[in-house]
């Protein structure tokens, strides 16, 4: 399983520690993920998702996953993430049609 945010696509970043005689050594910034079940509104269903808690807030403020999705860029999208996007868009034109 790679440490990488479902929605928006972020991943380990590189850094140094840095002592207090400014030798600099390597590592790794994790992102803060979670394994949240998210609930679709226009599909009537949840999935698991492991987003960032970032991404988390982001959803709030949004409106949920719904709204995200379709705004969110499909090369920061992971394969899960893009079918539910393909979902909720052939959801929305067979309302819009009907």
């Amino acid at each position: 399983m790679s440490r990488r945010c479902e929605i928006t696509g972020v991943g380990p970043m590189v850094g140094h520690n840095v002592s207090h005689s400014n030798i600099k050594t390597k590592r790794r910034f994790m992102p803060n993920l979670a394994s949240v079940s998210l609930q679709s509104d226009a599909l009537g269903q949840s999935f698991s998702l492991r987003i960032t808690n970032a991404a988390l807030r982001t959803l709030d403020s949004k409106g949920g996953l719904d709204p995200v999705l379709l705004k969110a860029k499909d090369e920061l999208l992971s394969a899960k993430a893009l079918k539910i996007k393909r979902q909720l868009k052939a959801k929305m034109a067979e309302t819009a049609a009907a």
